[in-house]
């Protein structure tokens, strides 16, 4: 996927469910291209990816992609309460919608008939799945065509399987390179979406890697700690575009619809660009409700 590509307005994007992240993100997650959400544990990266999964299905007309979707999992359980509750909502927010269609009606539409569920616990098995898809795109359980991929997570793939020796870095580096060029490719020949969250590491040196800075953002925090992307550089330079996922905590005196409180203690949820090559350097504010991830207006 070349920059110039992104940059071109007419790249099919699928949106996000909420208009102010999408204007955030010039008009959502972008096909053709791999986009990673970064964040530590807790704060919304497996959240927007189940909305993902829902808004997908939702007519070009109205920003989705008119497909269904598969999200590979990594990490268990796998959130099927949440994702259930997600389209309940995601149903009522759009009852004109398919009960417009001449298909269905949205008493009968159930957006979890077109999200399909595959659980990889290596990267070996994550490949060996993702040189069979190409039949399962092509002949997908489903009338709604697969156009997004979501992993949640890589970086769990990789958390205890590899030591710090210059073999079995290497050999971690050719997998990541490995992996990224079979969605590259998916993402090309069918004109996906993907995307695929990661975790993050306490950060203990300074902001450059090998004597370069990664993308827009020299020093991340999150929870009051310095953090950064896991699996270094070798996998930074896979992924198309990196978002960054950070919240802090800070004391309030009163409630607010939007903001979430436990005892006079707002947590407040940050979604900022670390690189992209069609995003400017910026960052919005984001909630996660009982409703879903909505971005807030500044």
């Amino acid at each position: 996927m070349k920059p110039e590509n992104l940059l071109n307005l007419s790249t099919q994007k699928c949106t996000t469910g909420c208009l102010n992240l999408d204007r955030f993100l010039s008009g959502g997650i972008p096909c053709n291209s791999i986009t990673e959400i970064v964040s530590e544990s807790g704060c919304g990266k497996t959240q927007i990816s189940l909305q993902l999964l829902l808004s997908s299905q939702l007519p070009i007309s109205h920003g989705g992609l008119s497909s269904s979707s598969l999200f590979i999992h990594s990490e268990y359980p796998f959130p099927f309460r949440r994702l259930h509750q997600l389209s309940l909502s995601f149903l009522s927010s759009n009852l004109n919608v398919f009960s417009s269609s001449s298909s269905s009606s949205s008493s009968s539409y159930n957006p979890l008939d077109h999200i399909f569920v595959r659980d990889v616990q290596s990267a070996e098995e994550l490949i060996g799945l993702l040189a069979q898809i190409d039949r399962f795109i092509e002949n997908p359980p489903s009338p709604l065509p697969v156009r997004l991929i979501v992993i949640d997570s890589i970086a769990a793939l990789f958390r205890s399987e590899f030591d710090n020796t210059p073999k079995d870095l290497k050999r971690r580096s050719s997998l990541f390179f490995k992996i990224a060029s079979m969605l590259k490719l998916l993402a090309k020949k069918f004109n996906l979406a993907v995307l695929v969250t990661n975790q993050v590491v306490d950060s203990m040196g300074n902001d450059v890697v090998n004597g370069m800075r990664v993308g827009n953002l020299g020093c991340l925090y999150t929870s009051g700690r310095r953090v950064c992307p896991a699996l270094g550089l070798s996998w930074a330079n896979c992924v198309n575009s990196r978002l960054f996922m950070s919240r802090s905590v800070e004391i309030v005196g009163k409630e607010t619809d939007l903001e979430e409180h436990i005892g006079g203690v707002r947590t407040r949820r940050k979604l900022q660009v670390v690189f992209a090559p069609h995003l400017p350097d910026s960052s919005c504010e984001f909630v996660v409700l009982r409703e879903g991830v909505f971005g807030v207006s500044s």
